[in-house]
């Protein structure tokens, strides 16, 4: 985890129902923006449910969770609505937003290289400002661990 004050790149993408998302449009909030590589995949159920099984408290503590991936709007309906997810996953389909975060890495898996979304989030304060970056993310654990640093 690092901790860091630069603005945040903004942003408008689609959610699951279509609906258009800014970071901008979240200024007073604190909100935890978590990039994941796959919907449906293990690592990211495992993540995502974790948000949803921790949702109230993390809005309790005032945070808003935006799950971002280059999955498509599609994708993310049939993800949400098998999982129940309470919060709103948005497509990123063409990687502007994982490049501006600096997410969209080489990455390397049984000897082959390609380019994927690295597992990171993001915790933005109140004024748009990057709080905190969470690097090598696990997934079991996270909601836990931004829950801490949100309160």
């Amino acid at each position: 985890m690092k901790l860091i004050h630069k603005k945040a790149p903004d942003f408008s993408l689609a959610d699951q129902d279509g609906g258009t998302h800014t970071l901008s449009q979240y200024r007073g909030k604190k909100v935890l923006i978590y990039f994941y590589p796959k919907d449906d995949t293990p690592g990211c159920t495992t993540e995502a449910c974790s948000f949803r099984d921790n949702h109230e408290a993390l809005v309790k503590a005032g945070l808003v969770v935006l799950g971002i991936s280059k999955d498509t709007v599609k994708s993310h309906k049939k993800f949400v609505e098998k999982y129940k997810l309470p919060f709103p996953l948005l497509s990123d389909e063409d990687t502007s937003v994982c490049q501006a975060y600096g997410v969209w890495r080489l990455k390397k898996f049984m000897g082959r290289e390609y380019m994927g979304i690295e597992r990171m989030s993001f915790l933005i304060d109140e004024e748009g400002s990057v709080a905190k970056i969470y690097e090598s993310v696990k997934p079991k654990e996270h909601a836990g661990e931004v829950l801490q640093d949100g309160k």
